[in-house]
């Protein structure tokens, strides 16, 4: 028997104009929203926490900036394991769960297993995290990518 895949909720373009102005700012005020989405305040709180609760709204996040914050390098890392065993692939995300400097971990189909994002104070602090990237149980290889600059990164998705 197949697993039974949950049907998305239906969005029509009120819920859509909430989702895509709280992506562009998650800070405003309900009765602001509810300006933006062209309805009153209860319907809109209402419509939010109906997201929230569907998945569809994961979280409220503030986006720092890492290098005025200390953290001088962005870089990623496309890590392939020895095996893909799903113990061995649980055992690597939960090792990289605990890694403060690691931002995000997926895993990936096609020339590695994993694709991290991850951030370092400075040159050696990424050497370092590489080092104890490559010396980690099942990693057989990892290559890294150094951002020098990045001129486009939005949150969420198109709406």
């Amino acid at each position: 028997m197949k697993p039974q895949i949950a049907e998305p909720p239906l969005l029509d373009s009120i819920d859509r104009r909430i989702l895509a102005e709280l992506q562009e700012d998650g800070r405003m005020t309900n009765v602001e929203l509810a300006r933006r989405a062209g309805i009153s305040a209860p319907p809109c709180l209402r419509r939010v926490r109906r997201l929230e609760e569907a998945g569809i709204i994961r979280g409220y996040h503030a986006d720092s900036d890492p290098q005025l914050l200390g953290w001088e390098i962005v870089f990623f890392a496309i890590v392939g394991l020895e095996s893909q065993k799903e113990a061995v692939l649980t055992e690597f995300e939960t090792l990289v769960a605990d890694w403060p400097e690691v931002r995000e971990c997926h895993m990936i189909r096609g020339g590695g297993d994993f694709l991290l994002r991850l951030v370092a104070r400075d040159t050696a602090h990424e050497n370092q995290l590489t080092t104890r990237l490559t010396g980690a149980p099942h990693v057989s290889r990892v290559q890294t990518l150094q951002t020098i600059r990045t001129s486009r990164n939005l949150a969420g998705v198109p709406l």
